[in-house]
């Protein structure tokens, strides 16, 4: 069986665990294995200093995503209008490596509205027709859901985006766009190379 590197922000909720369990079983109704960053075995020793333990869980998940076929990972914003930064950086980690990136966001807003609405719609228009927050900086308006790096990420790696407006008090757990991805990973990698 494939297996999927599982990345999002819900990571950090307290039922974190719970989430994991649910998406693995959706994955495992797909015929994929899901691999939950929480649910790493290589819990760093707590006698290391916090900056070494915080390093060790760094390589354990490398080591993790260098093991899996592809990778879902949760857009919905986190923190501010855009994604997960860690989960970024995981987005591009497996692109290198070449594989597949599928994505959903229970956000379905584009990237300019949502950072928009975070400026506290104190966005002008320049001379030249761009939009510039209140320190004078470009904001991208290129119809994308997230970065047009993040956006074209997923989309160049053969991967899809999915979007879903989930109530706010469930935009970490609930999985109907997740469900999605699943869906179109699992018929997508099962014709892939091993």
């Amino acid at each position: 069986m494939r297996r999927i590197y599982l990345a999002g922000p819900e990571v950090f909720l307290v039922n974190s665990r719970e989430i994991g369990a649910r998406k693995r079983a959706i994955c495992d109704r797909y015929g994929l294995i899901g691999v939950y960053p929480a649910d790493i075995e290589d819990i760093p020793d707590p006698a290391r200093p916090l900056s070494e333990q915080g390093l060790a869980l760094s390589q354990a998940m490398e080591r993790a995503m260098r093991e899996c076929d592809a990778m879902i990972v949760n857009l919905t914003p986190f923190r501010g209008p855009s994604a997960d930064p860690g989960s970024a950086y995981e987005m591009g980690f497996m692109r290198a490596l070449g594989r597949p990136v599928y994505a959903y966001s229970n956000d379905p807003r584009p990237f300019f509205e949502r950072v928009s609405a975070f400026c506290g719609n104190a966005v002008r228009r320049r001379p030249t027709g761009e939009h510039e927050d209140r320190d004078g900086m470009t904001i991208e308006h290129f119809t994308l859901h997230d970065n047009l790096m993040l956006a074209g990420g997923v989309l160049h790696s053969s991967g899809c985006l999915i979007t879903f407006a989930a109530p706010p008090a469930e935009r970490y757990t609930t999985l109907t766009a997740f469900e999605c991805c699943v869906e179109q990973a699992a018929l997508a990698i099962s014709s892939l190379p091993r």
